[in-house]
């Protein structure tokens, strides 16, 4: 089979490698002809992915239509504020391929979900969304991994599980699109909020307490949203929450612990134009959202007065002990 790839970020880079583990051929798009030289001369990016080769036959290409052009599976890993670009263009070459999201995220002006996002620009049921705990690094790094692949389509599921599913990389299957989606997008916010508490200079004993009622929170959004409640017990729910929050890897956490310890604003500032911080984008997306279907999530709320209204972080800590 092959597989294009749209996005040459570490997690398609590393999600390649474990296609390429079981002999399909591949070809990686990227917008940035720069990009594509820094790929080719090193055999991958040294600064995302240190001490990471890509093997020869994963190859690169700036020209979409060459990289989708008889694939049968086409992946989407770009972040998630350039799908609908990504998705637009894909739309002149799309010849009914199957269709894998590893995108995350909530659009911010039109507060539409990933999945939506793609398919307001490609008609088909055959698409999927893979989520869970995985830093790009550990996929690369071949250690035993487990992810979670939602669709409406079972055929489309099990396609795309047998593509990606090897020694290392276990992939379990469910229906819950817009469940493996909430959890996806709203567990970058809490690593946000868990690296606040870590900057604070609070114990584990206060993240377990955080990460305990944010998932009560995200299994009662999903089950308002009309998704299925279960799914936060998933990969994608509990299994992404916990790695997110507890890791210094993950770069929303460590924006957190800069706001939390109160790091100079200069040092903030840098840290945000030199990094993707997806819980950034999603913030303002999701409490959008929340506020347009008169859904209750006071830790989002709260998340949004220290971050964008600049409030102190003690609201957040106030808030933990205060929930009802």
């Amino acid at each position: 089979m092959k597989v294009s790839i749209l996005g040459t970020g570490a997690y398609g880079l590393s999600l390649a490698l474990m296609v390429n583990e079981n002999n399909h051929e591949i070809v990686m798009w990227t917008k940035f002809e720069e990009e594509k030289k820094i790929l080719v001369e090193n055999k991958g990016n040294p600064k995302l992915l240190p001490n990471v080769k890509i093997p020869n036959n994963i190859k690169y290409t700036t020209d979409m239509e060459e990289c989708v052009k008889d694939s049968d599976i086409i992946m989407i890993m770009v972040p998630a504020g350039y799908v609908d670009d990504v998705s637009k263009e894909l739309e002149k070459y799309y010849n009914n391929q199957y269709i894998c999201i590893g995108s995350k995220g909530i659009e911010q002006d039109t507060c539409r979900f990933v999945i939506d996002v793609v398919k307001s620009h490609i008609k088909t049921s055959k698409i999927a969304v893979i989520s869970g705990p995985s830093f790009a690094v550990d996929i690369a790094s071949f250690v035993p991994i487990g992810l979670s692949l939602a669709s409406k389509d079972e055929k489309t599921a099990k396609i795309i599980k047998k593509t990606l599913q090897n020694k290392h990389l276990k992939v379990r299957i469910c229906d819950d699109v817009l469940g493996l989606e909430i959890c996806g997008s709203v567990k970058n916010i809490i690593a946000i909020a868990a690296g606040i508490i870590e900057g604070m200079g609070l114990p584990e004993s206060t993240q377990a307490m955080l990460i305990t009622e944010a998932m009560h929170d995200i299994k009662e959004l999903i089950n308002s949203l009309g998704g299925n409640k279960k799914t936060i017990l998933s990969y994608a729910g509990i299994g992404d929450l916990l790695l997110t929050c507890t890791s210094t890897k993950s770069r929303n956490f460590t924006f957190g612990k800069l706001i939390g310890s109160k790091a100079p604003k200069e040092e903030i500032k840098k840290y945000m134009e030199t990094t993707t911080i997806e819980g950034l984008y999603t913030l303002q997306s999701i409490y959008k959202l929340l506020k347009n279907k008169k859904v209750d999530m006071p830790i989002i709320d709260i998340m949004y007065q220290i971050i964008v209204e600049n409030k102190d972080v003690t609201l957040l800590t106030d808030f933990l002990v205060n929930k009802k």
